[in-house]
């Protein structure tokens, strides 16, 4: 039997993504190796419990709900996590992986879509990035950058360049830091340099509170 740690199954509002505001089923998964500093799930670390693939995959079901994002703490650090995206394909279901971008893509099946984190270095996790996955990433494919400050977009903004990833992936995500790094600042420079990302908002923390789990 193949199993995982779990640390939550939801289902809410996208929040994130090309896919935001549309209803998802979350499958929180539990550990982490990276400790980015502006983390917004430290629960996720450690917190959970042993769930077979066949009990996730009966929880999804009970939601009635197409799209399934596979998220963490750092959802590849799981063997079992092959297993269930291969089992949420087969169901017929729209499956999103949020990942840190310091795990290896390359068993990730095609028809998942990836949401790739590409560390900055106000996470203090930015030599961690595997830029290795950069050619593995498709016309499917999203990848993300959290900005806490103007070193950052401009970090951001040299990695997107460097590597050609408007050509690469179906979206540039540029967010913001909560609470750090207003919004309207980060438009202002995405705006000023034409840059082809779009900016992304958290609508789970203006929806609900910043720190409310579950949603």
């Amino acid at each position: 039997m193949v199993t995982l740690t779990v640390n939550e199954i939801y289902c809410s509002i996208q929040g994130e993504s090309t896919w935001a505001g549309l209803p998802c089923v979350f499958v929180r998964l539990t550990a982490c190796n990276l400790r980015c500093a502006w983390c917004d799930t430290p629960h996720a670390f450690y917190e959970g419990r042993k769930w077979s693939v066949e009990d996730v995959c009966a929880e999804v079901d009970r939601h009635h709900c197409n799209l399934v994002e596979l998220t963490g703490g750092e959802p590849l650090l799981q063997e079992g996590v092959y297993t269930l995206m291969h089992r949420l394909l087969a169901s017929g279901r729209t499956v999103l992986l949020e990942t840190g971008g310091h795990m290896s893509l390359a068993r990730v099946p095609v028809e998942v879509v990836r949401i790739m984190d590409v560390k900055c270095p106000g996470s203090s996790e930015e030599m961690r990035n595997d830029w290795s996955n950069i050619d593995r990433l498709t016309r499917r494919d999203e990848v993300k950058f959290v900005i806490k400050d103007r070193a950052d977009y401009e970090y951001a903004r040299d990695v997107v360049k460097r590597h050609a990833l408007s050509g690469r992936v179906h979206a540039l995500l540029f967010s913001p830091v909560y609470g750090v790094l207003e919004p309207k600042t980060l438009a202002a420079w995405l705006v000023a340099d034409g840059l082809a990302a779009r900016l992304q908002l958290q609508l789970h923390k203006y929806i609900w509170a910043p720190e409310a789990r579950g949603v």
